[in-house]
């Protein structure tokens, strides 16, 4: 899915497919209690969320829903690398009547905007190489002005046979099944990633394994 002239058609395809796998695994549920702590430790204003990566925006309409139904004042935003994805997630929060802001930006090349409370990104961070991984991670951190979020896959023989089994049982398209396995090849484990964030700076970061087969990198301002 990250091939550059994949025609748009496919790669809506493939974000419709992606959202199924969310919904089955419950990604958003896994950054529901920081959107909530983060609301909590700032009671007298709308908190910002931006999720970095955001494909077609499922993760955050789901939050944007959770959010509405708890009374918490959030301000969401999504970006991309892909025009057509951002194109797809805007028509995605209109049909649902969701006031979030959906824009370009090329993570790493490009820096992360200014004024966020929770920077947060869900399953991009392993098509990321160590790199770009840790610079990603230094600029969101830089950025955030209260944590950041960053759920991932965890690299392992388990899951790499699970991501297989979940993308024939869903009968996603053959791009979703390609993804998925090399997605997971392609992961780091979670002592790598505990190294990503002691590389990039984040003092007392939390490395956390969720189920099924992800981890958490949690980070909050001092």
């Amino acid at each position: 899915m990250d091939a550059p002239d994949l025609p748009p058609a496919r790669l809506v395809e493939t974000l419709k497919g992606l959202s199924l796998v969310n919904l089955v695994t419950r990604s958003s549920r896994l950054m529901w209690p920081d959107l909530k702590a983060t609301a909590r430790r700032h009671p007298d204003r709308p908190i910002r969320v931006l999720d970095v990566a955001c494909g077609g925006g499922d993760v955050l309409l789901t939050l944007w829903r959770a959010a509405r139904r708890a009374g918490l004042r959030v301000e969401f935003a999504g970006c991309d690398l892909s025009a057509t994805a951002v194109a797809y997630a805007k028509e995605e929060a209109v049909r649902a009547g969701a006031n979030i802001e959906f824009f370009t930006n090329r993570v790493p090349q490009d820096p992360l905007p200014d004024g966020y409370d929770l920077i947060m990104s869900t399953l991009f961070l392993h098509h990321l190489d160590e790199d770009a991984a840790i610079s990603f991670l230094r600029d969101a951190a830089a950025k955030a002005r209260d944590r950041v979020v960053i759920q991932d896959l965890v690299r392992s023989r388990l899951s790499y046979w699970f991501a297989r089994l979940g993308t024939g049982v869903l009968l996603l398209s053959d791009i979703c099944r390609e993804d998925g396995r090399t997605s997971v090849e392609g992961a780091f484990n979670s002592a790598e990633a505990r190294q990503l964030a002691d590389k990039a700076g984040l003092d007392r970061a939390e490395v956390v394994r969720r189920f099924p087969f992800r981890y958490l990198i949690r980070w909050v301002t001092p």
